[in-house]
């Protein structure tokens, strides 16, 4: 027999919000239920930020009663919460920018991942410019300063974390006090966890933005992290849905922009520094990727993609460059064959790039003040 939306509605009305006794489903917090025809039923609940903590409650509650119904498989329930517009009507209203372009003001309240100290998202405004492999590299030229690091893939529809570590195998549980959370992988030291561990290699996630939403939040709060010094997120590439879930419900310390130079790149990551900026998140950097070519035979050099349009606009925009990487096909092949140019090659002139640039990051990191609350989404 197939779930229908009525049959939720009746398992979420034992569901009370309040001390009066108010359903969930009577309470206008409920958003639309969107079930899939695995089983899998995804909603959410409208909160204000300061009632986050409280709310965990009814959202873990929710998904018990939802869990009861015959032939539902999981049930995903996130919280989520929304900013009105701003004073002045524009519905933008980011604080002031301090160089470098971390937002200046008083904390908002928002809530954090124990156990982690920053988390940074890497991000671009477009894909194809190796923002994976980027991330990767960088998430362990960070570990080997010392740092305990871990590295969340967020692409939801294009997972391309399992491939760049070699990782094929499907994560364990463990129960916690917190309830049962799953155990990350080992990548090369990495504390790395992925869709792509949950589903085989060529299944097309054909999901709709409230499942994604809330595939994202389980796989930044319900896995084991332990203590970490940095948390790396691969962002799917682009400015939609994903990345403002990530940026509303993640304390993000700042992101991270990855461009090659030439000016199609450019134009999309401009598009994400803009996003950030408007969800009050800092920008941490400017990544220029496969900047110059260095040919294996001659020596010669070519800028295939143009060079130093990534550093020029991050002049521009006023946020700090944090250095390039070359175009080098020893990258690529290490990349497809799951072996980490930075972790194989520690000392090879590949890796000696992510690590200036890890080193600028950490920097960056290191002479703030530590996480940041989760900014919410401003609506228009």
């Amino acid at each position: 027999m197939a779930i229908t939306r009525d049959d939720v509605l009746k398992a979420l009305a034992g569901v009370t919000v309040d001390a009066a006794g108010t359903s969930l489903p009577a309470s206008g917090r409920l958003s639309e239920i969107v079930i899939d025809p695995s089983g899998r039923v995804v909603f959410s609940i409208g909160i204000a930020p300061p009632e986050a903590k409280t709310f965990e409650a009814v959202r873990q509650a929710a998904e018990i009663a939802v869990l009861k119904l015959p032939g539902v498989k999981a049930a995903l329930a996130s919280l989520t919460a929304e900013r009105g517009p701003s004073s002045s009507g524009s519905g933008a209203a980011p604080r002031p920018a301090a160089p470098g372009g971390a937002p200046q003001g008083g904390p908002r309240p928002g809530p954090a991942v124990p156990g982690v100290r920053h988390i940074v998202a890497v991000a671009s405004g477009k894909g194809g410019v190796g923002k994976s492999t980027t991330a990767c590299n960088l998430a362990l030229a960070l570990r080997a300063q010392g740092l305990k690091v871990g590295l969340l893939d967020a692409d939801i529809y294009g997972p391309s974390v399992p491939k760049l570590f070699g990782l094929d195998r499907k994560p364990e549980t463990v129960n916690t006090p917190q309830g049962q959370r799953i155990v990350p992988l080992n990548g090369y030291g990495l504390a790395v966890m992925s869709i792509g561990f949950l589903i085989s290699a060529d299944t097309a996630m054909i999901w709709r933005g409230p499942m994604v939403q809330s595939a994202l939040t389980q796989l930044l709060r319900e896995v084991a992290w332990g203590e970490l010094d940095v948390l790396i997120v691969d962002m799917p590439p682009g400015t939609g849905d994903a990345q403002l879930t990530l940026a509303q419900a993640t304390p993000l310390a700042g992101a991270v922009i990855v461009s090659t130079p030439q000016d199609l790149a450019l134009i999309d990551a401009r598009r994400a520094v803009t996003m950030f900026r408007r969800v009050e998140v800092p920008i941490l950097g400017v990544v220029e990727n496969m900047a110059t070519f260095v040919c294996p035979h001659c020596g010669g050099t070519s800028h295939i993609f143009g060079h130093g349009g990534a550093r020029h606009e991050a002049e521009t925009m006023g946020v700090p460059f944090l250095g390039e990487v070359p175009l080098n096909m020893t990258i690529r092949e290490s990349s497809d064959a799951g072996r980490p140019v930075v972790a194989v090659d520690p000392d090879g002139p590949q890796a000696a790039a992510y690590r200036a640039i890890a080193s600028a990051l950490w920097a960056n990191l290191s002479g703030g003040a530590g996480p940041r609350p989760a900014p919410r989404i401003v609506i228009e």
